[in-house]
């Protein structure tokens, strides 16, 4: 890997903590190599890859409501793929190297937290608007 994929990787990572930060409960740490997001330490949101063996490129993957994984696949094949491993259940992979909309990030990301939080952190954060 070269030093700009890693100042990318370290980029997405600041970024992804940050949107994290905003929802209720939310941890990271290192799950099977990668950065990993979860609701009271337990539910996976999502989670961040630098390459490696998963994908060419720095990406997300994240949980994904129903039928959303096959749109933006098909609709946005250069940006959005199925990872391997979770993408049998529906996670979306999103590329990282390419311009990336931080705010379709953070919905991303919001999205896959109200698969898995509780009723009642999910209420919390609507109730922060």
């Amino acid at each position: 890997m070269t030093a700009p994929d890693r100042v990318d990787f370290v980029s997405a990572l600041v970024q992804l903590r940050a949107i994290c930060a905003e929802l209720p409960e939310v941890n990271d740490r290192l799950s099977h190599g990668s950065p990993t997001f979860f609701v009271r330490d337990k539910k996976t949101i999502c989670n961040l890859h630098d390459g490696g063996h998963h994908h060419e490129a720095v990406s997300m993957w994240a949980n994904a409501p129903q039928g959303v994984q096959q749109q933006l696949v098909e609709t946005e094949p250069d940006r959005f793929f199925v990872p391997p491993y979770v993408g049998h259940r529906g996670w979306i992979g999103v590329r990282l190297d390419v311009d990336v909309d931080w705010d379709e990030i953070a919905a991303i990301v919001t999205d896959a937290y109200r698969m898995v939080a509780p009723k009642s952190l999910i209420a919390e954060l609507e109730s922060r608007g």
